[in-house]
């Protein structure tokens, strides 16, 4: 990865079209290995991608299970999730026994003192502490999904490894610091600078919002600005003269998350903690979340197996008109939903995360579709379970537990799951991330012909180009074994669900050419159809993974085959189902009205809907532009005993 994006905008208005370029710089350009997601958009159902289900290697397996034990046993004995949440802090004596488990090094190398973990059992890992303290294993996530370790890992010199890594295994911190007051998913905008020194070095002067970790870390991974190079990637001592945490947020949920406004005034940093090269930060930083969010759905399958489980248990025991409340229908479906929702999720999160580990595939498009299918469906379980279990789902475990009853944390579940469609990607970002790269072979053979800034000669040799293309494609997407009924028989009664898929898949490839044909370059803002065309190709993949994993325990000869092979196709058709809404809605929906009336909505035409209230405090600005330069208020860094 040489290429070097260049983009001198330090904060302030940045056009769409600069802000699209900037991005589009810094993605991965290249496939250069297989995607299931990739072809599965292209209409083509490469189910020798994914089946036989990929396993674990036998070493994986071995020091994965040890581990998981010790990571069962640790997380029954020391995390008091109540106290947690009650004191809104991961207290002193849990972070050093996470320190003395090594959770801190799961995902590093053996060879620089951690664990290694393959990434399937660091997701199990990170469902057993979340099943105990989401917060807690936010920590751990933030800590090595995107913090120090995975950039390193990935970019980092020996020389770079060797100085951190073991630091970090041993319990030492680390941060991702790229959101600013005000730049979010638009790096464009990045104002942290990193000017260069007379040595070689830089100093960085910035504020950065929402650093996860900040409060307490060591180690941070810092995106800054480089003049005339763009946005480059250092690694920072979090002590390092001229850093100050100005803030402890708060939030809705996750309480006990350690998350800062932290203040950087002309901090020094060697030549030899940059990571890469000048320019490169922005595309080491979503090569990093490419792993990095399959950290996300373990915690939302973790959450789904906690509703399943309290669900089940509560309408079993609850009576109401002389029968459990789960034996009246209207819950008895929101109970199927709830069993066969956590399958498909668990499912998707085991396929990703054995392709992750198998390095022939990318799974780019595979990681976002996870962290976009588990966030929704899983913040819908979580929701379910709350109407389930009625006022007790509102209630919080401590108020149970002082009535007498089970404190059981649903309410706590939702406020804490809920962050997860914002977490490293809005569901809004994640389907335009997934888009771009769904119809990145499209854009690479007619990207020209549609692109009104290219001339009339480059036009006509991307029609060229583009003819060649289609000529072979489209008719490959009229006919496939989708159509023939004797196929996929190895599936059993779930064949059916994969001949579906496969016709689905060519179905939505074709909807995608119409939809170039009829928009062409203005369909990168027909962000609505965009959204329903990646939850089409995301409902596709998790029947897939589904169908998969009951085929798999079935050739195991698990206990469970048969359940599974239920669960499977009671999925499968609940996906169908949703599928079928969106692809309706593909062409049938109200997106032209309401884009007019949101027009309206912000010219204040519809503002009378507003009477009627206290107006919304008017104290402060909706954003807050912190300037660079020395801290105003002393640093709230926490100092953890070691």
């Amino acid at each position: 990865m040489t290429a070097t994006v260049r983009d001198e905008h330090p904060g302030g208005h940045v056009d769409e079209a600069t802000a699209r370029e900037t991005a589009e710089q810094a993605r991965e350009t290249e496939w250069r290995k297989p995607s299931f997601g990739r072809e599965l958009f292209l209409g083509r159902l490469r189910l020798d991608l994914v089946h036989p289900h990929p396993e674990p290697d036998p070493a994986d397996v071995e020091r994965g299970e040890a581990y998981l034990a010790r990571v069962r046993e640790f997380t029954a004995t020391r995390i008091d999730g109540r106290r947690i949440e009650r004191e809104d802090r991961i207290d002193d004596d849990t972070l050093r026994g996470l320190r003395e488990l090594g959770a801190f090094g799961m995902k590093i190398d053996p060879a620089y003192g951690g664990v290694g973990l393959s990434q399937y059992y660091y997701g199990r890992a990170l469902m057993i502490i979340s099943s105990a303290s989401p917060a807690v294993a936010a920590l751990l996530s933030a800590h090595q999904s995107i913090g120090v370790p995975q950039p390193l890992k990935l970019f980092g010199t020996e020389a770079q490894k060797r100085r951190y890594l073991p630091r970090l295994a041993a319990g030492e911190i680390s941060a991702f610091l790229l959101t600013e007051p005000d730049v979010g998913s638009d790096p464009a905008r990045l104002a942290t600078s990193a000017t260069r020194t007379d040595d070689g070095g830089y100093r960085i002067d910035g504020v950065k919002l929402w650093a996860t970790n900040g409060v307490l870390a060591d180690l941070l991974v810092v995106l800054a600005r480089v003049p005339d190079a763009g946005i480059t990637a250092f690694v920072v001592p979090a002590d390092a003269e001229g850093i100050t945490v100005e803030r402890r947020n708060s939030f809705m949920g996750l309480r006990g998350l350690e998350n800062s406004v932290t203040r950087f005034d002309r901090v020094y940093v060697p030549a030899a903690d940059r990571i890469g090269a000048e320019g490169q930060g922005l595309k080491i930083a979503l090569t990093t979340l490419n792993t990095g969010r399959l950290a996300l759905p373990a915690p939302c399958v973790g959450a789904a197996k906690y509703s399943l489980a309290v669900t089940r248990q509560f309408a079993a025991a609850r009576v109401q008109w002389g029968k459990p409340v789960g034996a009246h229908e209207a819950v008895a479906g929101q109970l199927a939903e709830l069993a066969a929702g956590t399958y498909g999720m668990e499912a998707v999160l085991d396929l990703c995360d054995l392709l992750a580990d198998d390095d022939r595939n990318d799974i780019r498009i595979e990681a976002a579709i996870a962290k976009l299918y588990a966030s929704e469906l899983g913040w819908r379980i979580v929701d379910a379970a709350m109407q389930i279990r009625g006022g007790r789902g509102y209630e919080t475990a401590d108020s149970l537990a002082a009535r007498g009853e089970r404190p059981i944390r649903t309410e706590q579940l939702l406020r804490d799951m809920r962050i997860n469609r914002i977490f490293e990607g809005s569901s809004e970002i994640m389907r335009l991330f997934i888009a771009r790269e769904a119809v990145d072979q499209h854009l690479s053979v007619a990207g020209e012909l549609i692109d009104p800034k290219v001339a009339l000669p480059g036009k006509a040799r991307a029609g060229a180009r583009a003819g060649a293309f289609y000529a072979r494609w489209l008719p490959g997407l009229t006919v496939g074994r989708g159509q023939n009924p004797a196929s996929y028989t190895e599936f059993g009664p779930l064949a059916r669900h994969l001949r579906y898929v496969e016709r689905a898949s060519r179905r939505l490839a074709r909807s995608t050419f119409y939809a170039m044909a009829r928009w062409q370059g203005g369909l990168e803002r027909k962000e609505r159809f965009l959204g329903r065309i990646v939850d089409i190709g995301a409902e596709l993949f998790a029947m897939t993974a589904a169908c998969v994993r009951a085929s798999r325990d079935e050739r195991a000869g698990s206990p469970h085959a048969a359940a599974s092979a239920e669960l499977a196709d009671l999925f499968c058709m609940q996906a169908t189902a949703r599928a079928e809404a969106l692809f309706d809605a593909l062409w049938r929906n109200d997106d032209e009205l309401a884009r007019r009336a949101a027009a309206r909505v912000l010219d204040g035409r519809y503002a009378f809907l507003e009477e009627g209230i206290l107006p919304p405090s008017d104290d402060g600005p909706w954003v807050a532009h912190h300037e660079p330069g020395p801290a105003t208020v002393p640093s709230v860094r926490r100092h953890v005993p070691r």
